[in-house]
């Protein structure tokens, strides 16, 4: 019963809490006010009859407002009803303004707090599942599926406040003439029986946009990323057209839930004027009151009545998006179960040595690395080479913190990576990849990643330009440090968008550089002018390179050969060519 009834509301309740009972409680002032103004109108209608004056007993249960006036002091005359109806009809547009204005504010309040949750909760999501995760299910569901949370956040409310309106009217109906009301309630919770079959199928229909929602943006961004591969083989067209079907039934399943939404739009009035004129002629021909005693109540109805449909509507409009709602849902709940444990130990920096020992880490059944114990001192390179498979990547993922060590020990300064501030060691990190990281903005943004500019932080850039050698090149755009790069750095060549990248992990003042097949995908020009930054930066910096092209890491101090995770040569490049075998079937296999 309470997945049935209450999911939905806890999860809104636990972003907004007394925010709802709030727009509940101002949705309870308009409907009592327009009943107190409805109230008026059987005296005013006496009155233009030329009839007697309505006393309080007339009113049943709802006596209490003419008794009010009365007690005022206040004749009933035409001038006093005009005035009261006048009085409670402004009141309630004040109310229905104040009502209006704080549920637009409380349903924008909800969705930046689900947006700030997801990019927090993305934030701390842990690498190793992050890995195995489904890009276009993130990507679609913290972009167009929050505004399909938002829409449905906004029917569900305008759901609620049907709700509220209904009770209110429903329970001012009853006070006015009870055998009426009860009449119409029952007539009115059959109607909206025959809705339930078009809700299912609603949220059926929404469910499925969700998850080809996810399949399109997965697809897309496979589209832009391959975008050079799919051109160059003409695999374009077939990739589109695989893109065209999932579009197609997208649109499909919209359609539907615009048909259904459709019938309920179009069947709301209809529905309204069937229960309302069958429970008259019950109660005038088969019971035979005075249709004087129904208007009352049947004024309250038929509004109590218009609510129940709208909230059938609304409802319908919450189901059309609910299904991006529960992913919303499981999809927080999966990031926050899979979130990297809080590690706010020691702030250390690397002062002396990061020391492996026996250390060791499996996926599943599958060993990546064996018994590996390592020291890598203070402003030293070393590189790790090796066949694929043999454990390099995974390593440097333990080293830079990105998955946590299973067995052995980790330690930097002789402190276990156990005790200290992870995120502050990672800070001092600097991680050069294959296909460099350049954002869609300026050189200097790139650099400084956004830094506000003063007389520091330029020549803290500038600088760190230098130690790339990309200062010239820079110098000689026509815009400069604003010059803007393009999307993932199109408008400069592989080599400078590499030595960009080492500018930027440079300006951090970062303790450990982290060359990750850093020339892997370069020219020999380009593999060249990295490999004399290499160099250049070796003694001042701590150098971790995984290396694929050998003649890069010539000068490093160290380099470890890797097999099936075990670590089986340590030397300088001369000492490991002449002792290790292995070694030497690599280099004979690449040309220096």
């Amino acid at each position: 019963m309470y997945n049935k009834y209450f999911r939905h509301f806890s999860f809104f309740y636990n972003y907004l809490h007394h925010r709802i009972f709030v727009n509940m409680g101002l949705n309870v002032a308009v409907g009592l006010l327009d009943g107190f103004g409805i109230v008026m109108f059987l005296p005013l209608l006496k009155m233009v009859d030329g009839s007697s004056q309505v006393s309080s007993e007339e009113l049943s249960s709802l006596g209490f407002v003419i008794q009010g006036i009365e007690g005022m002091g206040l004749s009933l005359n035409l001038k006093t009803v005009l005035l009261f109806m006048l009085f409670f009809f402004t009141l309630k547009g004040i109310a229905r303004f104040f009502e209006s204005y704080y549920r637009t504010s409380v349903q924008y309040f909800f969705v930046k707090n689900l947006r700030m949750e997801g990019i927090y909760s993305l934030k701390d999501y842990s690498y190793k599942h992050f890995v195995n995760s489904d890009s276009g299910k993130i990507q679609n569901t913290l972009s167009g599926e929050i505004n399909r949370v938002a829409a449905a956040s906004s029917s569900y409310f305008m759901a609620l406040q049907c709700a509220v309106m209904a009770t209110v009217y429903g329970i001012l109906a009853f006070m006015a003439n009870a055998q009426f009301a009860i009449m119409v309630m029952v007539g009115g919770l059959i109607s909206n029986q025959l809705f339930k079959v078009i809700n299912r199928k609603t949220l059926e229909a929404s469910r499925k946009i969700t998850w080809e929602g996810h399949e399109y943006q997965g697809l897309l961004i496979q589209k832009v990323g391959f975008f050079k591969y799919l051109k160059a083989t003409a695999l374009i067209d077939a990739y589109t057209e695989k893109m065209t079907k999932l579009v197609e039934r997208i649109e499909t399943n919209g359609k539907k839930i615009g048909f259904y939404g459709t019938i309920l739009y179009a069947s709301k009035e209809p529905v309204i004027m069937a229960v309302v004129i069958s429970v008259i002629f019950i109660q005038t021909s088969v019971m035979s009151q005075s249709l004087g005693l129904i208007i009352l109540s049947l004024l309250f109805f038929y509004r109590a009545l218009t609510y129940l449909m709208s909230l059938q509507t609304f409802y319908n409009g919450f189901l059309t998006n609910s299904g991006a709602l529960e992913n919303m849902r499981e999809f927080l709940d999966e990031l926050k179960a899979n979130a990297e444990p809080t590690q706010n130990g020691e702030q250390v920096r690397l002062n002396r040595e990061i020391r492996l020992t026996d250390l060791s880490f499996a996926y599943g059944e599958r060993t990546i690395l064996k018994n590996i114990s390592l020291e890598i001192p203070k402003n030293q390179s070393i590189a790790f080479v090796g066949e694929s498979g043999s454990g390099k990547t995974t390593l440097v993922n333990i080293l830079s913190g990105l998955i946590p060590k299973q067995k052995g020990k980790f330690e930097i300064d002789n402190i276990s990576i156990d005790s200290i501030d992870l995120k502050y060691y990672q800070s001092k990190i600097g991680y050069i990849t294959q296909e460099p990281v350049i954002f869609s903005d300026s050189v200097f943004n790139n650099v400084t990643f956004w830094a506000e500019k003063s007389e520091d932080i330029i020549r803290r850039f500038w600088a760190s330009l230098e130690r790339a050698h990309i200062a010239d090149f820079i110098r000689q755009l026509p815009e400069g440090e604003n010059t803007l790069l393009g999307t993932n750095g199109i408008l400069v060549s592989g080599g400078q968008k590499q030595r960009i990248s080492i500018a930027r992990e440079l300006f951090k003042d970062i303790d450990i550089l982290i060359m990750d097949e850093a020339t892997s995908a370069l020219d020999s020009e380009s593999e060249k002018s990295i490999q004399e930054n290499i160099d250049q930066l070796r003694g001042t910096i701590t150098l971790i390179i995984v290396a694929h092209r050998l003649a890069t890491i010539k000068n490093v101090d160290r380099i470890v050969l890797l097999s099936e995770g075990k670590i089986i040569g340590s030397d300088g490049f001369g000492e490991l060519l002449e002792h290790s075998a292995v070694f030497k079937r690599m280099v004979d296999l690449q040309t220096f």
